[in-house]
C-alpha cells in the first residue's frame, strides 16, 4: 500500500508559501501522492490551480485532486481543458478525483442545480474522455488521459466509479467501511466485465503531536459545522497518535486498499515530519 498527503488547503489561515513548502517536504519524505479538497463557499485555494503550484515545485510526487466537486463547474471543456494542462505542465502525474459533493452552498454560489449533480457529472466524465481523446481543444494529455477516481458514498458512486473510472476514491471513514465500499466496487467492476482491477484508494483525517487532539477538534469542528452528529464521528475516527495511525495503515492495507491518504488537521511543517517518522516505523 503507498500513502499520500493531503496539503492543509482547508485548514484556517494557511498561507500559500507553507502549501509550496508542504509539497516539497512531501516529495522529499517519499510520499507517493499530493492530495487536495475541493469547496467553493470556504476559504481554500482551487485545486487544479494547486495543485499547478505544486506540480512547479515538485517532479515525482503524484498530483491528486481528492476530489473535485466536478458538477457545479459549468463548462465541461474547461474543465477538461483545466485537467489536461496540469498533467501536461506536471509530466502525466495528474490523477483526478471527482465527486458530486454534498453542500447545496457550494451549487447556490455556482448557480448549478444540486438535484441534478449525479447526472450532470456521469454527463462531464464522458464529454471528458472524448476531449480528452483527440481534436481541437488540447493540451494533448502525456501518456494518455489522466486517471480518474470516483468518489463518493451513494450506490451511483459506486457504479459511477464502474462506468466512468480507473477506480474509487473513498470517503473518510474506518477501515472497515471502506473494505464494504471498495468491495463492492470491485464486485461491480468483475461483473461489467472491465479488465484488470479498479485502484481504491480511502483517506483518513490526522493530528500528531502533543496539541493533536485540539487540533483535531478545532479544525473538523469548523469544517464539519453544518454535519450534526457526523462532525463528532470525524473527531473521533481522527488519527492522534503514532499508534492509532499505524495500526489504521495495517487495517486499510488488510482491507485491500491501494492508498491511503492521510488529510492533516494542522498546517504546520510538523505535521508532515511526524507522520513521515510514523509511516517509515508502519513500513
Amino acid at each position: 500500500m503507498e500513502y499520500g498527503v493531503a496539503l492543509p488547503t482547508m485548514v484556517r489561515g494557511v498561507q500559500g508559501r507553507d502549501l509550496l513548502d508542504w509539497a516539497r517536504r512531501a516529495e522529499t519524505a517519499g510520499l507517493a501522492d499530493l492530495a487536495v479538497l475541493d469547496r467553493l463557499v470556504y476559504g481554500n485555494d482551487e485545486p487544479l490551480v494547486t495543485l499547478a503550484a505544486a506540480a512547479a515545485v515538485t517532479e515525482r510526487i503524484r498530483l491528486t485532486t481528492g476530489i473535485l466537486i466536478a458538477p457545479y463547474r459549468s463548462n465541461t471543456a474547461l474543465v477538461a481543458k483545466q485537467a489536461a494542462s496540469v498533467h501536461h505542465l506536471s509530466g502525466g502525474r495528474l490523477t483526478l478525483g471527482v465527486a458530486v459533493g454534498a453542500r447545496p452552498d457550494d451549487y447556490a454560489a455556482s448557480g448549478a442545480e444540486f438535484g441534478d449533480r449525479g447526472r450532470r457529472l456521469d454527463t462531464m466524465l464522458a464529454e471528458m474522455r472524448k476531449i480528452w481523446a483527440g481534436g481541437e481543444i488540447g493540451p494533448e494529455p502525456p501518456g494518455g488521459d489522466p486517471e480518474i477516481l470516483v468518489g463518493g458514498r451513494a450506490p451511483g458512486a459506486l457504479c459511477r466509479a464502474v462506468a466512468h473510472g480507473d477506480g474509487y476514491f473513498a470517503a473518510a471513514g474506518p477501515p472497515q467501511t471502506f473494505a464494504e465500499r471498495a468491495g463492492d466496487v470491485r464486485r461491480r467492476w468483475q461483473e461489467a466485465g472491465r479488465p484488470g482491477a479498479p485502484r481504491v484508494v480511502a483517506q483518513a483525517y490526522y493530528a500528531l503531536g502533543p496539541d493533536a487532539d485540539a487540533h483535531v477538534r478545532e479544525h473538523l469542528g469548523d469544517y464539519y459545522s453544518f454535519a450534526g452528529r457526523l462532525a463528532e464521528m470525524m473527531i473521533k475516527g481522527a488519527l492522534t497518535t503514532p499508534e492509532r495511525l499505524r495500526e489504521a495503515a495495517r487495517a486499510f492495507a488488510d482491507a485491500g486498499c491501494d492508498e491511503l491518504v492521510l488529510v492533516p488537521c494542522a498546517a504546520g511543517p510538523e505535521q508532515l515530519d511526524l507522520l513521515a517518522e510514523t509511516l517509515r516505523e508502519a513500513v
